[in-house]
């Protein structure tokens, strides 16, 4: 994991907030989300965070009462309390949910659709 990370964003970022439940393995977090895109999510450290950052996280992050974003992330930077985390999974739900939140936030469709596109890893 690098602890400088490179301005190569593609996605746009959508600051939101929110908490996000991390967990890997029998351990688990709460992390307040700095902001969510369409590839990954950027949180503040929690605290006692200790993983294994070869191996996938879960990542939930609740919307409302009825709705949520669920993703498998893997840490790709940590720096001045911040984690970053690029998506490795996501169901059609979540994305569809994220979807929203991106499209609401970003005001523009076409935007949102070439990002959309952009994502051709992301399953």
């Amino acid at each position: 994991m690098s602890d400088q990370p490179q301005e190569r964003r593609q996605f746009s970022r959508v600051v939101f907030d929110a908490w996000a439940e991390l967990q890997q393995g029998d351990k688990s977090w709460q992390a307040a989300v700095v902001d969510v895109s369409l590839k990954g999510l950027l949180v503040r450290e929690p605290a006692d965070w200790q993983i294994d950052t070869a191996q996938p996280i879960h990542a939930a992050i609740r919307l409302d009462s009825s709705a949520t974003i669920q993703m498998s992330v893997l840490a790709r930077h940590q720096e001045n309390g911040l984690i970053g985390f690029e998506c490795q999974h996501i169901d059609i739900d979540s994305i569809s949910n994220l979807r929203r939140l991106v499209e609401l936030n970003l005001g523009d469709p076409e935007l949102l659709e070439r990002q959309l596109g952009a994502l051709g890893g992301v399953h």
